[in-house]
């Protein structure tokens, strides 16, 4: 289904003038935070590819993209923010919740009470998790300022790196969505097995708490 949506893309891309090019790579990078299943990252390392080729400029889809980044991510931050408190008392029925578990909010919140903005600066590279911290960023009523700088640097550094691997692999750019694919499957993996792990020793610390008030 990615597959078919990427290709559907490029073939669109391939066929409208050059300021509708860059209008579309604005759009798909501002709507993959919105919706993550957007396959936004290989778009973007597409545009690495179609500056390579002296189609359009690096730089004129590099800033754009990352503009388009930090707009999709502060459009969930304003939609935390807004509709934080009401999720949090309707955890049941809230429309959001018909499509992100409450539990991931939960965990992103702790992630904001622990690290703060260091996760804002990861966010873009902690794949399948961009929606949930940008949400959760807002319901934490982080400043916004600082959020804003945050996901600015995430976004440059994330994007630099998409570019450049389309810029470099070229004609190959579409194994690039293969690398993602299983990036994205290692860090959900890492998150899960760090989450465990945490799990477990919190656990053996309250069980020896216990041991040791019983004796």
């Amino acid at each position: 289904m990615a597959d078919q949506i990427v290709q559907s893309i490029v073939d669109w891309i391939s066929v409208v003038p050059p300021i509708g090019v860059y209008l579309i790579f604005f759009g798909i990078a501002y709507i993959e935070n919105l919706i993550p299943p957007m396959p936004g990252d290989v778009i973007v390392a597409f545009g690495g590819y179609l500056a390579a080729e002296g189609l359009i400029g690096l730089f004129p889809v590099w800033s754009l993209t990352v503009v388009a980044s930090v707009g999709g991510f502060m459009t969930m931050y304003w939609l935390g923010h807004r509709w934080g408190a009401q999720i949090e008392e309707n955890r049941d029925s809230h429309f959001l919740l018909r499509f992100i578990d409450y539990k991931y909010f939960a965990r992103g919140k702790k992630w904001m009470s622990r690290w703060g903005q260091g996760v804002i600066v990861a966010n873009r590279f902690l794949a399948g998790t961009r929606s949930v911290i940008s949400l959760t960023a807002g319901m934490s009523h982080l400043k916004i300022t600082p959020t804003i700088l945050s996901s600015l640097v995430s976004s440059v550094l994330w994007n630099t790196l998409l570019l450049a691997m389309g810029w470099v692999i070229r004609d190959n750019w579409q194994i690039i969505g293969e690398y993602l694919s299983n990036y994205g499957k290692v860090i959900l993996a890492l998150i899960a097995l760090f989450v465990g792990l945490k799990a477990y020793f919190s656990y053996r610390r309250r069980k020896q708490v216990v041991k040791d008030e019983k004796e």
